[in-house]
């Protein structure tokens, strides 16, 4: 077995103050303004397929990130060495990148009086997640695969399991004063199982747990076992025939949809007139019960914090709520700072950050919020219809709102779920699918930052047989 030791190592090192020490030479460099983000993380990692270990990964990094602005020009850089010699060269760089730049009047960092932080505990670390001494972590991906594998006789290949966890700390500090930094934690047991029918053919699905508690994971049986329902029930699959019919998107495949809202109502998009809800804040752009909310405070159930929260931005905002569509009706976009200046609005604190590059604009924990309900009684009041569990490829325009994807699921009639349905397209336009969303689930769950209930959808075209 491989040798597998507890979390990776990282030595020592005050990233606050080597945040501060590079502004502060950045700006003795004759920068007007600079702004520094360092990140450190570990990682553990494996993948066991039919029992044997395929993939086993144990890392850990740091690397700082500058931004830099003469005026309004600006530029950035990034490095993984921390060494004086390396920092002097990154001051250096982004130095001479901003002198060549182009001017931007929208260029700049955010007011001194817009930075802040939550104050408040956001739950976003637990030093847990390493606490299985390393055979053990082999074990449970072992455990996720081989509970799917004992399930049923129809069962008896897999693409692994896996099992992951994760720490990490980031520090962001500008010369406007603002200086802060958090830590997250992160693991999650996954399964992958092949099920094969009395003809030989295969069908795959999975299923996974992720917590950013190690003690808030779902079994590693519970999640093989879930994976091989999802397995087994895709056995016969078959095209229907091209229709129009009401489409069930299951939550997995829901949240996909509200991440296409979100593309299209970020600034990025917004300013550019590439997204087709610009120019429509304060219209009617969905059904009367759609409410959309992107929450970067946000506590899960368990008491952890969601995989979206922070205690501030990309920028130094302080992180808070924002609706993004309130029963139906279009009331803010997404934007940082740039974006805002763009608009003429203020910035939704939503500014998301990598070690280089200008900030980006990132949700927090974004949802659609649940309806009244269960899955069994959307289904139930569809004489025929297609609950969608899985979508391929990337067919959403957020230009025209035209919408096409590939889909595997499970066929609707009377109100049940019958056979499974695959090799069909689904296709509409996200404006009239939003308008078009007629039942919403109660069944949210957040499993990763993005999260949607069951959803219905009616009007959309199936094309099959």
């Amino acid at each position: 077995m491989p040798e597998v030791t507890a979390a990776p190592e990282l030595t020592a090192l005050d990233l606050e103050s080597l945040t501060a020490d590079l502004v502060a030479q950045a700006m003795k460099a004759g920068a007007s303004d600079a702004e520094a983000v360092a990140r450190e993380g570990d990682e553990f990692s494996v993948t066991v397929r039919m029992g044997q270990v395929e993939t086993l990964t144990e890392s850990g990094s740091r690397a700082l990130g500058l931004r830099v602005f003469l005026g309004k020009r600006s530029a950035s850089s990034s490095t993984s060495d921390l060494t004086a010699d390396g920092i002097r060269q990154l001051v250096a760089g982004a130095m001479a990148l901003a002198k060549v730049t182009a001017e931007d009047s929208c260029a700049g960092l955010p007011e001194k009086d817009e930075f802040g932080v939550v104050e408040s505990d956001l739950h976003l670390y637990y030093d847990d997640v390493y606490s299985l001494p390393g055979a053990e972590r082999i074990e449970w991906a072992r455990r996720a695969e081989a509970a799917a594998l004992a399930s049923d006789p129809r069962i008896a290949n897999s693409d692994g399991g896996s099992f992951n966890a994760a720490t990490g700390r980031k520090v962001l500090a500008n010369s406007r004063g603002f200086a802060g930094g958090y830590r997250t934690s992160y693991a999650g047991v996954s399964v992958a199982p092949l099920a094969v029918d009395a003809d030989g053919r295969m069908q795959r699905d999975g299923w996974w747990s992720s917590a950013r508690c190690f003690a808030h994971l779902e079994s590693p049986e519970a999640v093989g076992a879930e994976a091989a329902r999802r397995a087994l029930r895709r056995l016969g699959a078959r095209r229907v025939p091209t229709q129009q019919a009401p489409i069930v998107f299951a939550p997995e495949v829901a949240r996909s949809l509200i991440g296409s809202v979100f593309e299209a109502a970020s600034g990025d998009s917004i300013w550019r007139s590439a997204s087709f809800l610009a120019g429509r804040l304060g219209e009617q752009i969905g059904a009367a019960h759609l409410t959309i909310v992107d929450d970067n405070t946000m506590l899960l159930p368990t008491g952890a914090g969601g995989f979206g929260t922070s205690p501030f931005d990309g920028e130094g905002l302080p992180s808070r709520r924002t609706v993004v569509v309130e029963n139906g009706i279009l009331r803010n976009y997404l934007l940082n700072t740039y974006t805002a200046r763009k608009l003429g609005l203020k910035s939704t604190h939503n500014a998301s950050r990598g070690l280089a590059g200008t900030p980006g604009i990132g949700c927090g924990n974004l949802y659609l919020e649940p309806g009244s309900l269960n899955p069994d009684q959307i289904i139930a009041a569809i004489p025929a219809g297609f609950y969608v569990t899985s979508l391929m490829g990337f067919g959403t325009n957020i230009v025209t709102g035209d919408y096409s994807r590939g889909a595997t699921g499970l066929w609707i009639e009377d109100g049940q779920l019958t056979h499974a349905v695959e090799e069909v397209t689904i296709a509409g336009n996200l404006a009239e699918m939003l308008r078009s969303v007629t039942a919403i689930g109660n069944d949210l769950v957040f499993r990763g930052a993005v999260a949607s209930p069951t959803l219905r959808v009616d009007g959309m075209t199936i094309a099959g047989a």
